[in-house]
């Protein structure tokens, strides 16, 4: 059964029912489109297309297709175009005649706007679900190591001292971030098309914001032919996606390296872990390698739509149908790419005497003298210069920073103080940094209480 057709005296070739069919895919909509279909007939109620009974006995229908689709045999067997066209069959065959008056007043183009919208709003709140739980794994893994010390890095070099929970709530910020930028990417979603007809408005007078207070939308769209062209929402949600999961693979790019022989600091849990097939002493971070790789197809997906979309006349278009796919594959793989991380992050262990020593044996602490020197007079280009011709002098003579003494430094230069001495102690230097957001203790264990107070309000929302 088509929606359409009456215009026509042939029906579609086989090969472009196969070529345009999205059943296949489409199918995850039904709940959606059960959902909009129920509030789109109290809607035909309240202008008196339906009445009360035929109203009712629709959405019993409805019900009953929406239980038997949670069957897998429900699918099995449909040629149906899309699901849309699946579940108007279905309701015709349990509903009987009344069944065609459904679609009285509603095109498929706002109708697929409205199951899209509905389900990209469950699966904002979902991807919002699995950041927070990351992101208070990674509050609980920098509260078992609170003290530890890691050479921070820049251009992969050592550069400067950090604790720790400093670099893991780096993470934290972002993963933050993308939370926001889905919040953003919800209320793009959350405007209800309903109304909008093919491209022109409805020739029916809905009360639509009642059917968007039916449906939880915060507000109606404001322009038919913007609905009927409109992907812009699920652009959002890719863009929203894409950064998450580039978020992602530089947390695993990172922990592959830090767990790696060279570097030797983590140990991954061997349940994220896998082994060689001919090495018996390998242990590969697979884990989080598929997370970076999956990060290039959700790429793909947020690319693929917009290119699709960017030469398209107004309004709707059959090439939008190529939205679905993308769509749904890079919500897959963000969701079980999250759900991954979090696994990884809960059972990671830090060795912190192996970062530590890395702190130790190079030169993190040249800033921290540099701006010592800063503060008792000298002027910073001067400070940088002694600094530097330090460290210079300590590799030629293969000297670490707590091989130097205060007398030492001293003789070095005479704008060395004694007091200076102790900042040779990566440790020592990161005390002066309590500005806020920087990595002094004081400021950490702030930024700490700061983040599990964030986590506690978005587990309000």
């Amino acid at each position: 059964m088509k929606l359409w057709g009456g215009r026509f005296e042939h029906g579609p070739s086989e090969v472009f029912e196969r070529f345009g069919e999205s059943l296949s895919f489409d199918r995850r909509l039904i709940e959606a489109d059960i959902a909009g279909s129920k509030a789109f007939c109290r809607a035909l109620e309240r202008v008196n297309i339906l009445s009360a009974e035929e109203r009712a006995q629709i959405t019993a229908a409805f019900d009953v297709i929406l239980a038997e689709a949670a069957s897998p045999a429900f699918f099995e067997g449909a040629t149906d175009e899309d699901i849309h066209t699946l579940v108007i069959r279905k309701l015709k065959e349990r509903a009987g005649a009344v069944a065609d008056k459904i679609h009285t007043g509603r095109s498929r183009n706002e109708q697929v706007s409205l199951d899209t919208r509905i389900w990209v709003r469950a699966e904002i709140r979902r991807a919002q679900e699995l950041l927070t739980s990351l992101m208070a794994a990674l509050v609980e893994l920098a509260g078992r190591y609170p003290g530890a010390v890691i050479p921070g890095y820049t251009h992969t070099r050592r550069a400067q001292a950090v604790l720790w929970p400093h670099y893991l709530l780096a993470y934290f910020e972002m993963f933050a971030r993308d939370w926001e930028r889905f919040d953003q990417a919800y209320a793009r979603a959350d405007v209800m098309p309903l109304g909008s007809g093919a491209l022109a408005g409805s020739g029916f007078p809905f009360d639509r914001p009642a059917i968007a207070q039916d449906l939880g939308f915060a507000a109606v769209t404001r322009n038919s032919m913007d609905v009927s062209a409109d992907r812009d929402f699920v652009l959002d949600f890719l863009y929203a996606a894409s950064t998450s999961m580039l978020h992602l693979s530089r947390l695993a790019e990172d922990w592959i390296l830090y767990s790696g022989e060279e570097f030797g600091w983590l140990e991954l849990a061997d349940g994220v872990t896998s082994g060689s097939s001919l090495m018996p002493q390998k242990k590969n971070p697979d884990s989080l390698e598929l997370i970076r790789g999956k990060c290039g197809r959700v790429f793909g997906a947020l690319t693929s739509l917009f290119v699709t979309m960017k030469g398209l006349p107004m309004t709707y278009n059959r090439d939008m149908q190529e939205d679905k796919e993308p769509l749904f594959e890079a919500a897959d793989r963000l969701r079980a790419s999250l759900e991954m991380a979090r696994v990884v992050v809960e059972t990671a262990e830090l060795r912190p005497a192996v970062p530590a020593a890395a702190a130790a044996a190079s030169w993190v602490v040249a800033t921290d003298l540099a701006e010592a020197l800063a503060r008792a007079g000298t002027p910073f280009h001067r400070a940088h210069q002694l600094a530097g011709k330090l460290v210079l002098e300590s590799l030629r003579q293969g000297r670490r920073p707590a091989d130097w003494t205060a007398g030492e430094l001293a003789r070095f230069a005479p704008e060395f103080t004694p007091g200076m001495a102790r900042l040779m102690a990566p440790e020592e230097g990161m005390k002066t940094r309590e500005i806020a957001g920087g990595t002094g203790p004081q400021a950490v264990r702030q930024a700490l209480k700061e983040a599990e107070a964030k986590l506690a309000a978005l587990r309000s929302r």
